[in-house]
């Protein structure tokens, strides 16, 4: 019999699962909000309208369904066939009809969550690949749809704030970033840091160290680090060199 509980007893599975349904249920709220004209509008996304967000978040949910039952039966099934699959995918699925697109989401949600309800403890340590060919454990798939579901609320441009993220979801982001750019070698070498929490986290630059300090709120500092920040969202940040003498914003590197 199926199971009406999640199987992983974890807790820490358990309390990134709780997360995930939550912030599924922010995304679905802001994606209600929206009325079927204004999925046609533009996002901060350059490019994709609010058609190719959904179809994005939607599609990202199934992909991950694959990665479950990659985990639970140990036959490799990747996220997607092909490196070009998953952008064919995107760009055909924003121009279903509004309520084929808005089925998209509500139906891969719901699926991508029973899938993790019933992968039992021993799935959620199996390795699985992701899209960009990185192994990970299975159980990486509940924060990698963490990151999706809060950062393409925001995308949907529908009055999601940065101050809607819980702050540990936004250090966890920070500190992913600054460690995709320190492993691509893309920093121009930085720290970003919140006084009031004690956050921080440094980019040394390639073969050097930081030279730039950042600090300010968290939900400024991830607005400048998505590069998907507006001005009035990212002037709550002090930017000084190390030696404390001002200096200009940095775009933010490459990331997502």
């Amino acid at each position: 019999m199926v199971a009406r509980h999640d199987l992983a007893t974890d807790p820490r599975v358990r309390s990134e699962l709780l997360e995930a349904r939550r912030a599924t249920a922010f995304f679905a709220r802001k994606l209600a909000e929206l009325s079927d004209a204004e999925l046609d509008a533009s996002t901060r996304l350059p490019g994709w309208t609010r058609r190719h967000v959904v179809a994005h978040v939607g599609y990202n949910a199934r992909a991950l369904c694959r990665l479950a039952f990659w985990a639970r039966t140990g036959v490799p099934h990747p996220m997607y066939a092909s490196p070009g699959a998953r952008d064919r995918e995107i760009a055909r699925g924003a121009t279903l009809q509004a309520h084929a697109l808005r089925h998209l989401f509500d139906h891969s949600a719901v699926s991508l969550s029973v899938e993790w309800r019933d992968t039992p403890d021993a799935a959620w340590r199996v390795p699985v690949r992701t899209a960009t060919g990185r192994e990970v454990a299975f159980s990486e798939t509940v924060w990698m749809r963490l990151r999706e579901l809060w950062l393409h609320a925001i995308d949907l441009d529908n009055g999601a704030r940065w101050d809607d993220v819980p702050a540990p979801i936004v250090e966890r982001l920070l500190v992913d970033m600054v460690g995709t750019w320190t492993a691509r070698g893309e920093t121009p070498g930085f720290v970003l840091s919140d006084p009031v929490s004690g956050f921080s986290a440094a980019a040394p630059a390639p073969g050097g160290a930081p030279s730039i300090r950042i600090a300010g709120p968290l939900p400024a500092l991830l607005a400048w680090a998505s590069g998907r920040g507006r001005v009035s969202e990212t002037a709550g940040l002090d930017v000084t060199g190390i030696d404390g003498a001002p200096v200009r914003l940095p775009e933010a590197p490459r990331w997502l």
